[in-house]
């Protein structure tokens, strides 16, 4: 008999803490991402199996207790080995909430991408059984995660990373900037290369280069992650899946659904879900 997967995914939202969201994966034997990325900042831990992990133009081979780091917009990719069973647990949280509890300005960018200390390891496990277990209140988790979030740069060396981008020519950067905030304001209409191309004042060819190596995506391939993004933020507020995907800019349903799969490992009506 075939072994039941109905925890295979689960999701964790609050509509008091609109700033967090996490999710489980019990049994991720068929779970299979695309390149992607999140406007959050993004922490899991994996706690069975063993996976690769590639962010930027690095790849690791992590395993149980491995905790990953994602940036905002720092395109990623994880998938189980040769099709092999592992699971994981994943806490998404706003960048700005984070900039604020740390009385910065603006996000600051962890690194390194992962770590095997067992004792952060052990930290996040426990915390992601108290935003898992229905008991406790929101007030409750909300402090937990404050806590968490205080205590780990310490816990990763003290160690931040220069802000995105950081080291390019200015002009380089500045047009870059200018490609992905257009890209994302208007993401759910038809964009044209050359409409980029001409706001970011780069040519078409050199643009699609360059906003590759920085973002790890192309400028279409940015435009359906934004989408993607839209997407889960309109599902949370309880819209149909059809609406969604029409105004998120798909042609259909079918589409929506199967790009919403490759970036998120979960089809529309999974993630919404709750269990």
């Amino acid at each position: 008999m075939a072994r039941a997967s109905r925890n295979r995914h689960r999701f964790w939202r609050d509509t008091a803490l609109p700033h967090l969201e996490a999710r489980s994966i019990e049994d991720g034997q068929e779970v299979s991402y695309g390149w992607h990325s999140h406007p959050t900042f993004s922490i899991g831990l994996v706690t069975g199996g063993v996976s690769d992990f590639r962010i930027g133009a690095d790849g690791h081979r992590i395993a149980v207790g491995t905790v990953v780091l994602m940036n905002p917009d720092e395109a990623h990719v994880c998938n189980p080995l040769n099709g092999q069973p592992w699971s994981y647990r994943m806490l998404y949280a706003d960048a700005a909430w984070l900039a604020a509890l740390e009385g910065e300005a603006a996000f600051r960018p962890h690194t390194p991408h992962l770590s095997r200390d067992p004792e952060l390891a052990d930290r996040l496990g426990r915390l992601f059984g108290l935003l898992f277990d229905p008991l406790p209140d929101s007030a409750e988790k909300e402090a937990a995660v404050r806590s968490f979030f205080i205590a780990l740069r310490q816990a990763l060396g003290g160690v931040s990373s220069g802000r995105h981008g950081e080291g390019r020519p200015g002009g380089e950067h500045a047009a870059l900037d200018r490609a992905a905030d257009f890209i994302s304001a208007h993401c759910t209409q038809p964009l044209r290369l050359a409409e980029i191309a001409a706001v970011s004042g780069l040519s078409p060819s050199y643009l699609v280069r360059s906003f590759k190596a920085r973002y790890g995506l192309t400028p279409h391939a940015y435009q359906i992650n934004r989408r993607i993004q839209f997407g889960r933020r309109e599902l949370q507020r309880g819209r149909s899946i059809v609406e969604v995907a029409l105004d998120a800019g798909f042609a259909d349903q079918a589409h929506f659904q199967r790009a919403f799969k490759r970036h998120v490992a979960a089809t529309p009506g999974q993630y919404m879900r709750r269990e």
